[in-house]
């Protein structure tokens, strides 16, 4: 492996940094180009993905951040995952998931689709800092849209919102008919 040792400095400073970064924030932090960073990425790729590593280098909001490989994770998750933090109920979910799905969408638009007010599960989220008040419909009333945040795309380790899995047929039909 060539750039052994800037690659090792990069790794460093992803162990030691606790949200993702950018190649060009590891740059600026390492004294590296972003070329050389970029290669030391591709080597950390390749060390995390041997069987006798237990995280991975994984893109998350736009930046770099070694996470627990998923196998790990699970067998880790109650003693070093928040109980709660790691956990929504089927209803936050739910709730979670059609925001996410529809996003900008109102209260009156979520309880459509789920058929229950979602009064509880909104708060719930917004506290969980999941979703948040993204602007205001343009109709009589002007009710709050609400949209995921970062944390959301940082919780289901997502890129961005385009990573979420295709709803079937039937599933974009019924968000489309609450609207």
């Amino acid at each position: 492996m060539e750039l052994e040792k800037e690659t090792a400095l990069v790794e460093t400073i992803l162990f030691l940094e606790s949200e993702p970064i950018t190649e060009k924030s590891l740059a600026h932090i390492s004294g590296l180009s972003v070329e050389v960073v970029r290669k030391c990425i591709e080597n950390l790729k390749d060390v995390t993905a041997a069987p006798s590593s237990g995280v991975e280098l994984q893109m998350i909001t736009g930046g770099w951040a070694l996470v627990p490989k998923k196998e790990m994770w699970n067998v880790l998750r109650e003693r070093y995952g928040s109980k709660s933090a790691g956990r929504l109920s089927r209803s936050a979910m739910e709730t979670l998931s059609i925001i996410a799905y529809s996003q900008p969408i109102t209260r009156a638009e979520i309880e459509a689709i789920r058929g229950v007010s979602a009064d509880n599960m909104i708060r719930l989220l917004s506290d969980r800092n999941l979703i948040k008040e993204v602007g205001k419909k343009d109709v009589p009333g002007k009710p709050t849209l609400f949209g995921t945040t970062k944390e959301f795309l940082k919780f289901f380790r997502l890129n961005s919102i385009a990573e979420l899995p295709r709803l079937d047929e039937e599933e974009e039909e019924r968000f489309e008919l609450a609207r």
